[in-house]
Formats: C-alpha cells, structure tokens, sequence
C-alpha cells in the first residue's frame, strides 16, 4: 500500500526526517503520532506528492485513491447533502453522462457502473454521515454558507468519509467535533474497510480505532503493531531496555581504553591494544534515550475556599434575546470542590451555560446565587484571540505583575511551561499550545475558586493532555469541563451534566453509557432524543412528612458514611508514607545490591499498595453514595 525507504527532508533548513524507513500494508488502521513541530502534517503532504523527498523514496499502490480533508471548507450556497454527494466524482460524472447519452449500450454500461458502486443509495450514506456528525436532516438541506467555518469542515469532513478512498489521511478530525461526533467519527473510523493514517493526539481514539502507531520521534519513523495504550508500554519498556544496554556498552568502552591507556606505549601488549582501538571503532554507538518529558501545567489553588454551594440556580434561564432562552427551568447547585463534565452537542447550550456560569450572561429569569468574593476563570478556545500578536508572554504577565520585579514576571512566565526562548517570542509566532499554555496562565492568574475550561485540548499533544490531567487533579477548586477527549473527561470529571432539551441536569450513567446511546442504531442513533436521553427512574410523589423522615435518614446514615469516609482517607495517606518511604528504601538497597532485603521490602511495598487498592475502592464506592 505505502513504502517509504531512506526518507530525508527538510523544511527551510530544518531536518525533519531522516534516512526513515516505512511499510503501511492495505488495510491497515494507522494512529500518527509525536510531539507537535515534528513533521506528521509534512509526511502527508510528502504522501499526497505536494512536496518531495529529498533523498529516498516514497511508493504508493498504482491507481489508489487518496482523500483528506480539504483545507479550505466550503462555503457556497449548494446544500450540505449535495455538496457531500459531490464528493464521490466518479458517481457525479456519471449521473451526468446518464441525463445525456444516446447510445443504448453507453446508457447499459453507465447504469451497470452506477449499481456497481450502490449508487441507489448514496443520498442515504451521505445523509447517515451527515446525521452522525451532528446536521440533522432540516441543516443538510442548508447552503454551506449558512454555517460556521467549523461547521463547514464537519461537512468537508463528511465529504472525504462519503468518497471511501483507498488511503483516507485524517490531521487531527475531532479539533472541529464535540464529544458526539468524536464518538460517531471514532465508530466509523473502527469499521473502515480501506486503509486509514491519522493523525491525533486523542488516546481513546486512537486506542478504538488503531490497530497500528505509527511514532516521529527524533526524524525516525518507528512502528508498532496494537493500539496506543500497547504502543505506550511497549516503547517504555523499550526505552528501558535501551537505557540499560547503553550502560553496559559505556562500561564496555571505559574497560577497553583503560586498556589501551595503560597498554598502548608497551612493546609486549601492543598488538593487544591496537586489536581494542579497532574494535572500539567498529562498535556501534548506542544513543542515549533523550528526556522528552513535556513541561508540567500548573492551576494555582484559591488560598481561602469559599462556603459551599459557590453557585445555586433556582429555575434559572440564560440566552441572548428577550423572551428567547437558549436553556432554562435549571435547578442547580455547584460545590467548592465539584468536578463536572457537560455533556450533549453542540449547539445544544453548553458554552450558553459555560458564560452564565462565568458571569459574562445575565441569568433572564429565576435566581443564580454566587457565594460572596467568588473567583471565576474562564478558557475558551475562542481566547486566542484575546493574545495581542505582538507582545511577548512576558509582555502579557507583566500586566497583571506592573510592580513585580523582572525576574519574578520570568519566573510566573516558566511556571506555564514556556521556557526561555518561548518568553521572548511574540504571540504571533507561538503555536497553538503555547499559545493555550499562556492563555490558561494568564485566566488562571488570581487563583479561582471556580474553573471552567471549554475544549481546552484542541492544540495540546498527548503528553501536555496528561500534564492538563494532574493539573486539574492538583488542583483544589471547582471545574467546569467541556471537552471531546474522553481520557480528559474520566480522568477528571467526578460528574456527569447532559444539556439537552434546552435544560441541565446530572446525567446518571457514565461515559461508556452514554457512547452507547450515540452509537444507538446502524451507524448513527435512530433519533437525537433517544440517544441523548439519561436513564432515569419514574418520579415517585412523597408526602411532605414522608420527604422529611427520608431526608432525616439520609443525613443520619451520611453522618456515618462520612466518619468512615474520614477514616479511610487517613488509612490512605499512611499507606501512601509508607510506600513512599519505601520506595526510598528499596533505592538504597539496590545501589547496595543487598537482594535478600530488595525482595523484603518489595514484598512490603506490595502489601501496602494491595491494601492501598483495596481501601480506595470502599473510599470511592462511600464517596459516590455521599455524592449521589
């Protein structure tokens, strides 16, 4: 399908790829992956010719078809259907020739085509695309210029998908989808029948759809079979094992010129030293692993918690016309240490709700209550633009630092992650993380009580996307999360809020659940109601003294909970001294190469964690009844 031999290539002056070899065999699902400026986007133009190699050789399959998504989205007035239909050009062409050809055996040989390739039911595929990533069947009757420049690359992307090309190239497709279409597209991509390369700092989509990662690393393409929680443990213990063989080499060669060192000048062992200087030579040359660990993000915690509930709604509504809510009739209560995921797509209210939440919409009727000196922080993708182009992140931090020293401005600068050289670049020349990793720095400056991120991920690559994960954990305030990366969401969210039917209540089932009900039906749900809708148990009207001696119960029975709950983050914190101190013990050993006790206290240390375990899932299984 697609071999790549000795590839080199630059870009003005920089080495991207180097001497790299590839095979990608037909059918084949591949994830590309690597750090963001390393080259994957300028491999695909290598692919589809718009460069050249430098040196090297880079061989397609004769007649195959390549599609991607196009850059430029459409914006004219045909229709959305129509405009994905179009896409399939043969089909097209065909359908053309058919309204004029006279030949009776042309008009034969164009029907029998047309069946070949079910031609019959390309307005269905198309619309069922459509559906699944989000235009119901009124929007895919719209011109394209009815929609958002997002919105239309939803239906570039619809196009490629719909001309089912041999080798289909996707560049990072869920920047542009919500968690919905993320999951649709996911499905899709699963199921393809044709080979597949994509390019996506996703985990969860790279793990459903993958059966290959393909990794850029250092100007090398290295390949490995599995998806990419395999790849990830396979190249640690590569790495590991690399580490380790150039440590016994570097002793190797320190062992033989000590020999020829002290040898060399003597008559006798001469020959013996010129036989080491020669193998030496010959020897290959194990480079070292390079440390590629990304700088960590940093959320400062509030100094003084506000009282709990920070934020209550009584039949709150919120929109942008009079008379018009885009969301109302919401009953609501945020925490202090609440963490909540949002689900339902887009167009459906969440950002709406996002800006009530932030205080940049006033409530239009019912009550939002705030707790008293609440700080709320806010980022949202369409902040970039809020960056002025030519100042530096230090131009940008000194604003808010006027009378702070010049070392303390460069200090609060590196605590973003970006480094010395990054501090000096004016925003204009930053990318797309850099530019997130300033904007998050700068919304959460003054230490919010309150943190509400809206696709916060969109130009983060895999590793600064777990870097966002401990922050997020480390951090002691509330958060309000919209996002598409499933890994994000579970690794973050303690909660659950479907924003649907122009309300927002607590969702009861857990992500796994809800990517059921999407996927609900032959490629997309049957209907957006049934799909989004959360499960529920039929209401049950209790009288007033009935509702008193339960709520009376629940809080007994809560006290209690809440004892042991108490008691198991005590047992938690021990366990985890233990284990700590060790860690620091078993280090000791190992350096003094004392076996007998590495395998006593890693004995030990097992215990602990097996204990650990066990205690967390009563904490969490207690803590769910308290939150519930």
């Amino acid at each position: 399908m697609l071999t790549i031999t000795d590839l080199t290539f630059r870009m003005q002056g920089r080495l991207l790829l180097e001497n790299t070899s590839l095979a990608v065999p037909m059918g084949a699902r591949v994830g590309f992956v690597g750090r963001n400026g390393t080259g994957k986007t300028t491999l695909f133009k290598l692919i589809t010719t718009e460069y050249g190699p430098e040196t090297g050789s880079l061989k397609l399959r004769r007649n195959m078809r390549i599609g991607q998504v196009a850059q430029e989205a459409p914006g004219t007035e045909v229709s959305l259907l129509d405009t994905v239909l179009e896409a399939d050009i043969e089909r097209s062409a065909l359908m053309a020739e058919a309204e004029t050809a006279t030949d009776p055996s042309r008009i034969a040989d164009i029907h029998t085509r047309l069946g070949d390739i079910e031609a019959h039911s390309a307005e269905a595929r198309a619309g069922a695309i459509l559906h699944g990533l989000g235009f119901d069947a009124a929007a895919q009757a719209r011109p394209c210029s009815d929609f958002s420049g997002g919105w239309r690359m939803r239906v570039a992307l619809a196009a490629v998908l719909f001309s089912e090309p041999d080798l289909l190239l996707l560049d990072e497709p869920t920047n542009y989808l919500d968690l919905e279409g993320t999951l649709w597209l996911e499905n899709y991509i699963a199921r393809y029948r044709h080979t597949v390369i994509i390019i996506s700092h996703d985990r969860d989509l790279l793990n459903k759809c993958c059966n290959t990662i393909v990794h850029l690393e250092n100007r090398q393409l290295t390949s490995y079979k599995g998806n990419y929680d395999f790849f990830e443990k396979t190249r640690a213990e590569r790495m590991a094992l690399q580490t380790k063989m150039k440590a016994k080499q570097d002793a190797k060669r320190a062992h033989m010129q000590a020999f020829v060192d002290r040898f060399k000048a003597k008559a006798s062992k001469a020959t013996q030293a010129q036989s080491r200087v020669k193998a030496l030579e010959k020897m290959a040359v194990i480079s070292a692993v390079q440390d590629t660990d990304v700088a960590p993000l940093h959320f400062p915690s509030p100094e003084k918690q506000v009282a709990s509930p920070i934020i209550n709604m009584e039949r709150a509504s919120v929109g942008y016309e009079t008379g018009k809510p885009v969301i109302g009739g919401m009953d609501l209560r945020i925490d202090a240490d609440d963490r909540i995921a949002l689900l339902g797509a887009n167009g459906n209210g969440k950002s709406t709700f996002a800006k009530l939440i932030s205080g940049r919409l006033s409530v239009m009727d019912g009550r939002v209550t705030r707790a008293e000196k609440l700080r709320v922080a806010m980022f949202a993708q369409h902040n970039m633009d809020d960056l002025v182009p030519d100042q530096t992140p230090i131009d940008h931090v000194r604003k808010l630092m006027p009378n702070d020293p010049e070392a303390k401005v460069r200090g609060r600068v590196a605590r973003m992650g970006l480094g010395a050289e990054k501090m000096e670049t004016k925003a204009r020349s930053l990318s797309g993380g850099e530019k997130a990793r300033l904007l998050l720095g700068l919304a959460t400056f003054n230490k919010p009580h309150l943190l509400i991120l809206d696709e916060p991920t969109n130009h983060l690559d895999i590793d600064t996307r777990e870097s966002l994960v401990m922050a997020l954990n480390d951090y002691s305030g509330a958060v309000i999360l919209i996002s598409h990366d499933r890994h994000l969401v579970e690794a973050s969210a303690e909660r659950l809020w479907l924003v649907h039917d122009g309300t927002v209540g607590p969702y009861e089932g857990d992500l796994e659940d809800y990517r059921r009900l999407i996927l609900k039906g032959p490629g997309t749900p049957s209907s957006k109601k049934d799909a989004r809708e959360p499960r529920s148990k039929p209401a049950v009207e209790l009288s007033a003294g009935e509702k008193r001696r339960k709520e009376a119960a629940r809080r007994e029975n809560q006290a209690d909970t809440r004892k042991r709950i108490q008691k198991l983050e005590s047992i938690m914190k021990k366990a985890e001294e233990a284990i700590k101190k060790l860690d620091k013990l078993l280090a000791t050993a190992s350096t003094e190469r004392d076996s007998k006790r590495i395998r006593d206290l890693a004995t030990k240390k097992a215990e602990f964690e097996r204990r650990l375990v066990e205690v967390e899932e009563e904490w969490l299984e207690l803590s769910s009844l308290v939150e519930g």
